[in-house]
């Protein structure tokens, strides 16, 4: 699987060395790591396993989501996103 992935990445290098991507391209791959990292956060917050939980996790996400959005520095979203899950915890 390494050797593929490996494979794959140099071709991609020969492929685009050799005509360049046009600007949609460009912009297509600009937008791919925002999107991939949300998916991952949204996996990783309600998904265990097959099943989709909505438990403290959401509720320090969304705190942290909230933060962040209100340009809160970086430790102030991971304290605030604690805080939450921990409160929630605690309480249920």
């Amino acid at each position: 699987m390494a050797v593929g992935a490996y494979a794959f990445k140099a071709i991609g290098l020969f492929a685009f060395d050799a005509r360049p991507p046009s600007p949609k391209v460009l912009e297509a791959l600009r937008l791919l790591p925002p999107a991939l990292l949300g998916a991952l956060i949204v996996v990783q917050t309600v998904a265990t396993g097959e099943q989709l939980v909505v438990d403290a996790r959401l509720a320090g996400v969304l705190a942290g989501g909230y933060a962040a959005w209100r340009k809160a520095p970086f430790v102030v979203v991971l304290v605030v996103a604690a805080a939450v899950t921990a409160g929630v915890r605690a309480l249920s």
